[in-house]
């Protein structure tokens, strides 16, 4: 069976930041491909999402979309046409001005998310708010916006995540 992952970047962020890096190698244990698409040419969150859905993503029988900040609002918007198992989302930018969709329908078997109580770019009421509508496991930590701090935390949760979604 073919796995995939697909990480998305945030609005300043690059393809292979910390994040993806650290997360990319979980995901290789794990059997799974993965790759972050490079977004760095708009900064518009919207057209970023029709960038993830022009992607050829027929050959994979099991994806999981992770995204951080602007890039978990592409992977929560397309989650509704990808219908990936699950969706692993960090510091989601939800609830933004100049974000066009503020009514979320992802679909998904699983959707974790983490967040920090330090965030000073999403309020953390935004992403409660939009756990508690989709019933998602939300991970508060006391961590800033980009969640370095808290690395190590979300590399262990996202391989048990892997794991829940394949089983």
């Amino acid at each position: 069976m073919q796995k995939l992952v697909i990480y998305n970047h945030g609005k300043d962020s690059i393809p292979w930041g910390e994040k993806p890096i650290a997360l990319a190698e979980v995901a290789k244990q794990q059997g799974f491909k993965f790759i972050s698409p490079d977004y760095q040419s708009s900064n518009d969150p919207d057209l970023r999402v029709k960038q993830l859905l022009a992607m050829e993503l027929s050959a994979y029988q099991s994806i999981i979309l992770v995204g951080s900040s602007m890039g978990a609002y592409v992977a929560t918007v397309a989650s509704e046409i990808i219908r990936p198992k699950g969706l692993f989302l960090i510091a989601p930018a939800f609830y933004l001005p100049g974000y066009q969709c503020t009514e979320f329908n992802p679909s998904a078997d699983r959707i974790e998310v983490f967040h920090g109580w330090q965030d000073e770019v999403v309020p953390p009421e935004n992403v409660w708010r939009f756990c508690q509508q989709h019933r998602a496991c939300l991970h508060m930590l006391d961590a800033d916006h980009r969640l370095l701090s808290v690395l190590p935390v979300m590399v262990d949760a996202f391989s048990r995540f892997l794991l829940d979604c394949t089983d």
